[in-house]
Parts: structure tokens; C-alpha cells; sequence
């Protein structure tokens, strides 16, 4: 028998006598929850495991964690009879009501002290409401989020818990030595009180829509111009090993490289993209603290057209597009101005994620680390690029930086890149193919660094029609209203907001 399986055959013994307890449990058996168990068992850590349908902890137990020392619980009660103090159980649930039910059945088990984890994808303000419920019970309660699916839970995931802060010292050990590393830094620190952690974890996957959104314009473009997915495949390499290495763009590489015995497998698969909600969150949360987060909405947008199928097969045998067709010069270069504009538009994407966090810290009195949370996203989850690094060395230089796009190395590659993203943008509407994301980035970044909007008319507008009121330039914080036709009133509304 090896030292290590003779550790393993001890520490399985003596917790079957109760000599040794769990030093955390986890509810919920699918792939997450049973890839996070068994990371957590490889680092060391005894984990208790139980499902709501018992017979799955059995069946994990003899095939998926056998040989480990995880062990398995056949009631909530008997789970946390088995976990040491202060016991630490981990939700990996269905968001919404099923966390709910969970936290009921605990609460009665459980003493103060005590934490519970919800480590999926519930929305923020739910676990704003759980942190406060069981407060008032002495109960520690943390949301965490947990990206990097499949592999990165067994390996390696980025985690951004957030909650309760006391509860941190308790989980650290665990979430730190299990969590992805990122030039030997660990991929999970605390982010903040209440729903911050998973508020973060919402602004990352709304994040990851607006990326993989613009990754599938470049591809639709360069379809259109002939290229080859092999062709295809051997740019994305050379962007993956330049200003773009990352995660998203290295699999889509792959995708586009991936043949079966029938061909290549993209070209087959049906153009309708599914979502789980995150995305749409964040451009409603966008538009609940009015910040302009304009690309991560054209994504979501992008799959709910994707997803009228039929209808889209209907209109485009009756509704004509541009006579030009898709044509360039000099390849090679166009295919520069791609990965500038994609770089670009990527940048406009993450400077906007970074305003939705400023916003809800600000009015939620979140205290979070923007240079922290970039370092978070460096390794383990799907958004993982190189250039996060860069994110993160803009915050450490400038902690109070307003926006990303002020940051003098994000400032000099738009400068730099400008020019070919605008081609690319252009010829695209040009050729009658839609740029949503491109091209929303695009005019984002020409409003923001506009001075003097149009904006103007459109409040002498709401003041024509709604006697809503406006600011003369010197005289800012006095509101006018203007009898337009003569034959109105001189009374303007109440509420200058309407």
C-alpha cells in the first residue's frame, strides 16, 4: 500500500468511528458539486456530502469518490452531526427557492457561529436578504460565486465569496487552497458584505456574454469574406498568442478545428444560443443603477434574435440586404483590424463591468478591491485572460480610477487600435453583417469622450412636452422651464427625473 493510500485508509477509518469529523459539507450532487468535493478532498480537507436524492450520495461514494475520504450523509441531520465546529455546509443548488428550502431545514440544526455557503447562481439581492435573516440568528452566510465550470471546479476555480466578513477566517483555508493560481496568487479573496460576492460573480458572467458575443462577430465576419475554419482556426491561434491570449479565444480555436467522422462539427450545429439568465441580470441591474453597460445588453439581445429562428428564416427570403459583397484588398491586414477591433470592444466591455461594480458598491456601501477581483478572474474561470493583468496593474497604480478607459496603457491601445476597429465596424454595415456588440462598443466610446451631447435638445424636448425642467451651461443646479408654444402654463413638474 503507497503512504499516500495508507493516509487516505487511516483518515477513512477514523472517520467512520467519528474520531476524525468533515471539516466541510456540500448538498448537491451535480457535476459542480461533485468536482468541487473531490478538489477538496485531493487538497486535503474531509468533506461530507449529501443530495437531496440519497440514493445519488451512494452512488458517488462507490464510483466517482471512491478511494477518497469524503463521506456521505443520509440526512441533514446525520450531515451535520458529522461536520466539526463551527460547521461550514455548502449549497450547489438550483438558484432561488431550493436555496431557500435548504437554509429552513438548517437553520434548526445549526448554532451560532455556524456558516452556510450558497456557491451557485443566485442573484444578488436574495443574498442580500439571507445575509440579513440570518444574522438576526447568529448564523454566518456567505455567497460565493464560483466560476470555471466543469475543470475548474475539479482543478482550480475563481471564487468570490462575499457576505458575512466573519465568516471569512472560518472558509479561507478551504476556498484559498482550492481555489485556480494566478502567479502564485490565489484566484479568491473576500469581496464584500451582503450580495457583493455574488453581484461580482453576475458582472462576470454578463462579462463573459459580452466576450464570446464579440468573439462570434469576428468569426461571422470572417466567414463572410471565405475564409476556411482551418484558416479560421490558425488566426485565432496567432490572437491567442498575442494581446488576446485567453481562455475563450483559445477554445474557440479549437471549436473551429474540431471534425468528426462527418466533417467539421460547427457547421452543423444549429444557430440558436441558450442562457441561463446572468447576462440578463446584468443589464437589468445596469439599468436599475443607470450605468450605460450598452455591450453586455447587445449580447443577451443577440441571443434572445438568435433564438427566432424561424422567423429569421422567414425574413431573409423577403427582407433584401446591401448589393456589396464581402470583400477585401488585402487579407492579412483585415484580419489585423479584427483582432484590434475585438481587442478594443474588449476593453469598452470590461471598462463598463467595472462602472456597473463602482455604481452598486457605491450605493450599496460595498468597500470592493477592483484590482482584487481583476486578480480573481486571472485563472480558473472562463473569462481568464492575460489581459486582466493589466486590469489589475491600472487599479494597484490608480486605486480611485474612474473608469478604465482614463488608465494610460487601456488609453494608448484604443488609440492604437481605433482606426482598424472603425474599418471593421464600417465594412461590416457596409456588407449587411450585424456587429451588434462591435459596433455598440464602438459608439460608447465615441459618446464617452464627447464633451457636448445632444442630450440638450432631448431635455428642451421632455420640458416642451412635459414641462420637466432643464439646466442653463453656468447655472448648473437651477431648473428653467420654457412656455414653448405660448399657450401652455408656467408650472413645470414636480419630479425633474421623470
Amino acid at each position: 500500500m503507497k503512504p499516500k493510500s495508507k493516509v487516505h485508509f487511516i483518515i477513512r477509518l477514523l472517520t467512520c468511528f467519528r474520531k476524525i469529523k468533515a471539516d466541510i459539507a456540500l448538498i448537491g450532487l451535480a457535476v459542480m458539486g461533485q468536482n468541487l468535493i473531490l478538489n477538496m478532498d485531493e487538497k486535503g480537507f474531509v468533506v461530507c456530502a449529501y443530495n437531496r436524492t440519497v440514493s445519488k450520495v451512494k452512488e458517488f461514494l462507490e464510483n466517482e469518490a471512491k478511494g477518497t475520504n469524503v463521506i456521505g450523509a443520509e440526512s441533514l441531520e446525520d450531515m451535520v452531526s458529522k461536520l466539526q465546529r463551527p460547521r461550514k455546509v455548502m449549497l450547489l443548488v438550483k438558484a432561488g427557492s431550493a436555496v431557500d428550502d435548504f437554509i429552513k431545514q438548517l437553520v434548526p440544526l445549526l448554532t451560532p457561529g455556524d456558516v452556510i455557503i450558497d456557491g451557485g447562481n443566485s442573484e444578488y439581492q436574495d443574498t442580500s436578504r439571507r445575509c440579513l435573516e440570518l444574522e438576526k440568528l447568529g448564523l454566518l452566510y456567505v455567497g460565493s460565486g464560483v466560476s470555471g465550470g466543469e475543470e475548474g471546479a475539479r482543478h482550480g476555480p475563481s471564487l468570490m465569496p462575499g457576505g458575512h466578513e466573519a465568516a471569512w477566517p472560518i472558509i479561507q483555508p478551504i476556498f484559498q487552497a482550492i481555489c485556480a493560481k494566478a502567479d502564485g496568487e490565489p484566484c479568491c479573496e473576500w469581496v464584500g458584505d451582503g450580495g457583493a460576492g455574488h453581484f461580482v460573480k453576475m458582472v462576470h458572467n454578463g462579462i463573459e456574454y459580452g466576450d464570446m458575443q464579440l468573439i462570434c462577430e469576428a468569426y461571422h465576419i470572417m466567414t463572410a469574406l471565405g475564409l476556411s475554419a482551418e484558416q479560421m482556426a490558425e488566426e485565432f491561434g496567432k490572437w491567442n498568442s498575442a494581446e488576446l491570449d485567453s481562455f475563450l479565444i483559445e477554445i474557440t480555436r479549437d471549436i473551429l478545428k474540431y471534425k468528426d467522422n462527418k466533417g467539421y462539427l460547427l457547421e452543423r450545429i444549429r444557430d440558436t444560443a441558450g442562457q441561463k439568465g446572468t447576462g440578463k441580470w446584468t443589464a437589468i441591474a445596469a439599468l436599475q443603477y443607470g450605468v450605460p453597460v450598452t455591450l453586455i445588453g447587445e449580447a443577451v439581445f443577440s441571443r434572445c434574435l438568435s433564438a427566432l429562428k424561424d422567423e429569421r428564416v422567414r425574413a431573409s427570403t423577403v427582407l433584401k440586404g446591401p448589393t456589396v459583397k464581402p470583400k477585401v484588398d488585402n487579407v492579412p491586414k483585415f484580419l489585423n483590424d479584427i483582432k484590434h477591433a475585438l481587442y478594443c470592444a474588449k476593453i469598452v466591455s470590461y471598462a463598463q463591468g467595472f462602472m456597473l461594480m463602482r455604481e452598486a458598491a457605491s450605493e450599496n456601501n460595498w468597500r470592493l478591491n477592483y484590482g482584487g477581483i481583476a486578480l480573481m478572474w486571472r485563472g480558473g474561470c472562463i473569462i481568464r485572460s492575460v489581459f486582466l493583468g493589466n486590469i489589475k496593474d491600472a487599479y494597484t497604480s490608480q486605486p480611485q480610477l474612474t473608469n478604465l478607459l482614463l488608465d494610460e496603457f487601456f488609453k494608448n491601445a484604443i488609440a492604437q487600435g481605433q482606426d482598424s476597429w472603425r474599418e471593421v465596424v464600417a465594412n461590416a454595415f457596409r456588407w449587411g453583417i450585424p456587429v451588434p456588440a462591435l459596433s455598440t462598443a464602438l459608439s460608447f466610446y465615441d459618446g464617452y469622450r464627447t464633451s457636448k451631447l445632444p442630450a440638450n435638445l432631448l431635455q428642451a424636448q421632455r420640458d416642451y412636452f412635459g414641462a420637466h425642467t432643464y439646466e442653463l451651461l453656468g447655472q448648473e443646479g437651477k431648473f428653467h422651464h420654457t412656455n414653448w408654444t405660448g399657450t401652455g402654463g408656467n408650472v413645470s413638474a414636480s419630479t425633474y427625473q421623470a
